[in-house]
């Protein structure tokens, strides 16, 4: 059975609260077992809990969970660019597969909410990462 750690981002609660939703249900349909759920304020404070659930043995892959929605500057972009740079090097710093649930940057708060099934997509692609990829073990 595949053990996921979520991330979920606090900012935007209404909308990231059903995706939190969406996405332990894609779990639960799945059949992965999820280890532990960390609550951080916003997405640009996903690496971090990311990094440490990526650390720990019993985590076979990180799902991060949030919205970006834009305001009168380019501040979503600046916040999702660093995320998902940070987040990618997570991934292959830890070798351990990090999937990106966050929708944004440049969309409006409607658009957000009709994209709340992408929660359920990045655990989708993290079990299927944790399928596909080649282990590290030595061939016999």
């Amino acid at each position: 059975m595949t053990t996921l750690g979520l991330v979920i981002a606090q900012f935007n609660r209404p909308i990231t609260e059903r995706m939190e939703a969406a996405a332990l249900e894609a779990a639960e349909t799945a059949e992965a077992d999820v280890y532990d759920v960390v609550s951080v304020p916003g997405v640009y404070d996903a690496p971090l809990a990311a990094d440490r659930l990526a650390r720990l043995e019993a985590v076979d892959a990180v799902v991060v969970i949030g919205t970006v929605i834009t305001g009168d500057t380019d501040h979503d972009q600046v916040i999702t660019d660093a995320a998902a740079g940070r987040l990618a090097d997570v991934s292959l710093e830890r070798d351990t597969p990090v999937t990106l649930g966050v929708t944004g940057p440049g969309m409006s708060a409607a658009e957000a909410r009709e994209r709340v099934e992408n929660a359920a997509k990045a655990v989708d692609g993290a079990l299927a990462l944790v399928e596909e990829l080649p282990t590290n073990e030595p061939a016999d």
